[in-house]
C-alpha cells in the first residue's frame, strides 16, 4: 500500500485551485449579538433545530464512499476536517464541534490525492487553524467514542517545518506504516502563530507497548532527531487541561534545520 502512495504523482494544478473555497470564506463565531431579546433567541433556536435535522437527514441518505474502478483501496476510509477559532478565547466541547468542518471522505489512494492536491498546505494557513484526517466515523473530538479511552503524541514544530511533516505523518497513516491494527484514530496539524502542532491519537491509553510502538514508527517516519522531546497526552487528561493542546511548551531542536536543508 505504501508503494502505491508513492508512486502515484499528485496533479500540478494552478494556484487558484489551491484550497476549497469555503476555507477562506470562515468566519469566527463571535459575530453574534449577545443582548437579542427573547423572541430572536427563541426564533434562532427553531432555526438551528432544524439545520440539525436536515444534516441528519442529508447525512443518512449520504452514499458510502468506495473505491473507483482500477483505483487502489486504502485500509479504511478517511476523512478531512478543517477548524479554525479565536485565540485566548475559551472553547467548549459544544462550540468545538460546531467549528470543526468536514472536507470529505476518500476511499483509495487517487480520491486521496484529488482532496490533498486541492488543500492549502498548513505552512500556509494563518491563525489558530487546524487539519483534521480521521478515519471515517471518528470525529476529531476527545469525547467521541473511538477516542475517549485513548491519547496522543505531540511534538511541536518551528515554523516552517509543519507542510513537510504533515505529508510524511499522513502518507505513512494512509500506507499502515504503524503496524498497530485498528489502534490509529487520526492526525492533526495545528498552525499557532509562533510554533505549529502536529499529533497522532489512538484508541488504547493504557496500552504501553502500542503507544511505544507508536512513537518509535513516529520518529521513523519524520526523521527526528534523537533528541526530540516527545509528549504522550491522554485525553482524559486534555478534558481536565485550559486549552485543546495543554499547557507544556515542547521546544523542537535546530537540529531540523540541516536534517530538511530548511532555508
Amino acid at each position: 500500500m505504501t508503494w502505491w502512495l508513492c508512486s502515484v504523482s499528485k496533479i500540478d494544478l494552478v494556484t487558484e485551485l489551491y484550497c476549497f473555497v469555503f476555507l477562506f470564506s470562515l468566519k469566527d463565531d463571535d459575530s453574534g449579538d449577545h443582548d437579542q431579546n427573547e423572541e430572536n433567541s427563541t426564533s434562532k433556536d427553531g432555526e438551528k433545530e432544524k439545520t440539525e435535522r436536515d444534516k441528519n437527514q442529508s447525512s443518512s441518505k449520504r452514499k458510502a464512499v468506495v473505491p473507483g474502478p482500477a483505483e487502489h483501496p486504502l485500509q479504511y476510509n478517511y476523512t478531512f476536517w478543517y477548524s479554525r477559532r479565536t485565540p485566548g478565547r475559551p472553547t467548549s466541547s459544544q462550540s468545538y464541534e460546531q467549528n470543526i468542518k468536514q472536507i470529505g471522505t476518500f476511499a483509495s489512494v487517487e480520491q486521496f490525492w484529488r482532496f490533498y492536491s486541492h488543500m492549502v498546505r498548513p505552512g500556509d494557513l494563518t491563525g489558530h487553524s487546524d487539519f483534521h484526517l480521521f478515519k471515517e466515523g471518528i470525529k476529531p473530538m476527545w469525547e467521541d467514542d473511538a477516542n475517549k479511552n485513548g491519547g496522543k503524541w505531540i511534538i511541536r514544530l518551528r515554523k516552517g517545518l509543519a507542510s513537510r511533516c504533515w505529508e510524511n505523518l499522513i502518507l505513512a497513516m494512509l500506507g499502515e506504516q504503524f503496524m498497530v491494527g485498528e489502534e490509529i484514530c487520526g492526525a492533526v496539524v495545528s498552525v499557532r502563530f509562533q510554533e505549529d502542532i502536529i499529533s497522532i491519537w489512538n484508541k488504547t491509553a493504557s496500552d504501553q507497548a502500542t503507544t511505544a510502538r507508536i512513537r518509535d514508527t513516529l520518529r521513523r517516519v519524520l526523521n527526528l532527531p534523537p533528541n526530540t522531546i516527545m509528549e504522550y497526552k491522554t485525553h482524559t487528561d486534555s478534558i481536565k487541561m485550559p486549552g485543546r493542546l495543554g499547557p507544556q511548551r515542547l521546544l523542537f531542536q535546530n537540529l531540523w534545520k540541516p536534517r530538511l536543508n530548511v532555508p
